[in-house]
This record gives C-alpha cells, sequence and structure tokens, in this order.
C-alpha cells in the first residue's frame, strides 16, 4: 500500500500543478481584456450621443449607452498624421515633432514603443486594420502581422463620372459622391468584413488580443451608399449659422480650406467662398458618411456580441480631430477653433452596461495611459497624458487640454479656449480667448477685453510649460 502511495504521490503533485497553472493562465488571459480600437477620419461630436439630433447615428449611440463617453474631449493636433501619431506613442506634438498630416511616428519618434508595440511586448496579439497610423507602413513592429489596408482607392468613388474624372486628374474628383447600394464596394466595408474573419480566428485563441480598426470615412471625399444619402431631406439640411471670422480674431485663425478646394467640384479661386447650394451637399454628403461608417460599426459590434467577445473587452472609439462644416466661413480642419479641436471619444469598459458622462476636459494623449491602467500592465514612462480611470470617479472640473496646430498653442478647460501665436522672439503676436459658457460657438473674442487678468497669465503660463516639454 505504501509503495502505491509513494507513486501516485508525485503524480497527483504534477497533475496539481498543472491545473494550477492552467487556471493561473486563464487568470492571466482574464486579467488583460481584449482590445477594440475604433478610430474614425474627420469624425465631429455631431451624434445623437452629444446631444445632436442631426446626423442619425444608432449605433454609435447605442454604444454610447455603454461607455464613458468624453464630452469635452479635445485632440492634440487638428491634422491626422500628427494627431494619431500623438496618440499611438502617448507624445504631445511639439515644434520639433508630429507637425503635419504626413508625420511618420518612425521618423520622429522611433525611440519609443508604440501602443501596439508595448500591447504586443505584453503578450498581446495586435493587428491592424485600416486606417490608425497615417502611413500604413508605420512602425511595423507595432503588429503582430503586416498592418492591413483595403486597397489604394481611398478615396472610394464609384460612379462612372468620378472615376473618370480621378483617372485625369490624379486620383481626385468631386468632393461627394451619392454611389450605387453596392456596399462591398467600398474600403471600410471590405474592412469591416475582414476584421470579422480575423476575430473569428482571434475568437479561437487563448491569447489576449488588441485590435486596431481605422475608418476613412467621412474624410473628404464624401462618398457613400444612395442608401445613406436617401437618409436625410436635403431640405432639413442646416447651413451653419455663424458663417463669418469671430469678432475681433486674428487673420491668423482663418484659412482657405486648401483641402476642400483640392476637389474638382469646389471653386479654386481662394477669394471665392462655397456657394450655398454647394455648401448644402457637402453637409449632406458628410451626414451620409457618418450613417454608413455608424452602419459598419454596427456590423461589427454585432459580431463581437455573436462571438460574446463584446461584453468582456474594452471598446474605445475616438475621432482624430473634429471638422468644420462652413462654421466661421471654414471648411476642414487645420485651425485652433474648438470645432476642429473636439472630438468624440468613447470607452467602455468590459462588462459596462450604463453610460457615465464625463464633463472634465481630457486629450487624446491620454488614450494610452488610460489603456494601460484598464489592462492591467504597467505604463511605459515615456507617457506625457494622464490616465482617465480616476477621472471617471471624480470628474474633476477646470482640467486643461492643449492643442496646436504649426505655430498656434490652444488650452482648452470647461470655461475657457485659449490661443497664442508668438514671434520668433518669444513675444506675444496674436491671441484668441473665448468664454465658452457664454460664447460656445466662439464668435466673439474676449482677449483685448482681459489683458492683465490673472487667469489669462495663468494660460499663458501653462502653455509655455507645455511647449518646453521634450
Amino acid at each position: 500500500m505504501k509503495k502505491i502511495l509513494y507513486f501516485l504521490l508525485p503524480v497527483f503533485l504534477l497533475c496539481f500543478i498543472l491545473i494550477s497553472f492552467k487556471n493561473y493562465s486563464k487568470k492571466e488571459n482574464e486579467y488583460k481584456p481584449n482590445i477594440i480600437f475604433i478610430s474614425v477620419d474627420d469624425l465631429r461630436p455631431q451624434l445623437n450621443c452629444y446631444g445632436q439630433s442631426q446626423i442619425i447615428s444608432p449605433n454609435i449611440d447605442s454604444l454610447a449607452s455603454q461607455s464613458y463617453l468624453y464630452e469635452n474631449a479635445v485632440c492634440n493636433f487638428p491634422v491626422c498624421g500628427a494627431s494619431r501619431a500623438s496618440v499611438l506613442t502617448g507624445l504631445r506634438p511639439n515644434p520639433n515633432r508630429f507637425k503635419g498630416y504626413d508625420t511618420r511616428i518612425d521618423v520622429d519618434a522611433n525611440d519609443v514603443p508604440t501602443i501596439g508595440e508595448w500591447y504586443k511586448e505584453n503578450g498581446y496579439y495586435t493587428l491592424c486594420l485600416g486606417k490608425i497610423s497615417h502611413h500604413k507602413n508605420d512602425s511595423p513592429e507595432s503588429w503582430s502581422v503586416p498592418a492591413w489596408r483595403a486597397d489604394k482607392n481611398w478615396r472610394d468613388y464609384q460612379t462612372l463620372e468620378n472615376i473618370k474624372i480621378a483617372e485625369e486628374n490624379n486620383g481626385v474628383a468631386n468632393a461627394f459622391e451619392k454611389g450605387e447600394n453596392i456596399k462591398d464596394l467600398y474600403a471600410d466595408t471590405k474592412m469591416v468584413s475582414k476584421a470579422i474573419n480575423e476575430l473569428n480566428i482571434l475568437n479561437q485563441s487563448h491569447q489576449p488580443f488588441f485590435l486596431a480598426i481605422g475608418f476613412l470615412k467621412p474624410h473628404l471625399p464624401f462618398n457613400a451608399p444612395k442608401e445613406f444619402w436617401d437618409m436625410y431631406d436635403k431640405k432639413d439640411i442646416q447651413l451653419a449659422s455663424n458663417r463669418y471670422q469671430p469678432k475681433n480674431s486674428p487673420k491668423i485663425s482663418m484659412h482657405n480650406y486648401g483641402e476642400l478646394r483640392y476637389y474638382t467640384n469646389i471653386p479654386n479661386d481662394r477669394t471665392l467662398g462655397i456657394p450655398d447650394s454647394t455648401q448644402i451637399k457637402l453637409i449632406h454628403g458628410y451626414y451620409a458618411c457618418v450613417s454608413y461608417i455608424d452602419y459598419e460599426i454596427g456590423r461589427l459590434i454585432n459580431h463581437l456580441k455573436k462571438l460574446k467577445i463584446y461584453d468582456n473587452s474594452i471598446i474605445v472609439l475616438w475621432g482624430d480631430h473634429g471638422w468644420q462644416l462652413g462654421e466661421h466661413n471654414l471648411w476642414a480642419k487645420h485651425c485652433n477653433y474648438q470645432t476642429s479641436l473636439k472630438v468624440p471619444l468613447l470607452i467602455k469598459y468590459n462588462n459596462q452596461k450604463t453610460q457615465h458622462k464625463i464633463n472634465s476636459v481630457v486629450e487624446l494623449l491620454d488614450l494610452y495611459p488610460t489603456l494601460c491602467d484598464l489592462s492591467n500592465i504597467q505604463k511605459p514612462k515615456h507617457l506625457q497624458g494622464k490616465s482617465l480611470t480616476s477621472i471617471n470617479e471624480e470628474n474633476p472640473v477646470n482640467l486643461n487640454g492643449f492643442s496646436n496646430y504649426h505655430n498656434g498653442f490652444t488650452l482648452t478647460n470647461n470655461d475657457y479656449s485659449y490661443t497664442v501665436w508668438k514671434n520668433k522672439e518669444g513675444k506675444i503676436k496674436a491671441e484668441m480667448m473665448y468664454d465658452l459658457n457664454l460664447d460656445s460657438d466662439e464668435n466673439n473674442n474676449i482677449s483685448n477685453e482681459i489683458v492683465n487678468s490673472s487667469k489669462k497669465l495663468n494660460y499663458i503660463s501653462f502653455l509655455d510649460s507645455i511647449k518646453l516639454i521634450d
């Protein structure tokens, strides 16, 4: 009997160790929730979940109903490449890095791990589909397999008219298009179909994953299937109510929206404005593109639910910057007004069922440290943003958000926006200040009315300190 016990004891011990290891591994994977990281190009927070009723977006609104919704999130640079580089590295743009739409992380900040690379180093399978960084091949070490995009025809012209014009004009045609109802032809539909196939595979793995999904629309040109245009009656489309330069604002705050004038049915003469009829079509096209993207997001989320991944995953949806739809007679982004700086930001915690609205000003820069905390992985030391996990509990007021565009540096908090431009000698050459409680549309620059206020001087000091951060 003793011999049998001596023989069985090591066997029982080995089984105990194997079972314990299996349970430990399972706990480790549960400890690291899957991340669904959704970026939408040029998406402004004009959505029902943000209290706006013009755009039909039921799937984003449904996600928002079970998420932390940040009512005052700002981008750190109102151009796609620089904004995305800041999000993916956790570093602020400054005069030495992340300076334009064609920014490359592996040129400007190759010495720090991107969020994808950091997750990969911490045991995640990382996958990039669509437009996450501006360049598909930027920082390839971020991803477990090479980044994937649908095709080179990102503008998605589908009508024979625009295809012909684009062939004769380096791929550029009209600024908007009502396409046929064949969604499978569009790049963002192809991307979601790819994501669904990848999720089927990822769901069979015991390794946690970080899936980055980047939608191209509603970026110009505003091309979408006909059914999404037909959701809107053009008679209901309203032009911006403040189509004028803000009172007392400096000339440097304005621009001639060259990005839009690049398209063939938009006047190229920079002295001319955009006809009202064309503005209506542009707004209509923007709305149609957002509704199209909303449909595709719904398709993605429905599949997450089908695979039983949705509830216990962290889902993030963010826009890389805002977009002007005629406010202040501006189109596109490229400026320091809140319409270019404010972005939608949703974070659904794993197993979250209710919505929490956060009024504090936060920055896209904060995503990297926040996701590290939510994933229970250590934060890298280079991060310059703050984790939003404590803000979600306390929701403090008057936090400062920082954005810059070329030589304009903007502070945003719950009360004011303040922007300063300086000359080579460091002296202020132009400035703007708007009372966001009394003038949320930023129509009256009051910087000259409070020249020596301590609040304004504190803002200048804050902006100076931010600029010095390496």
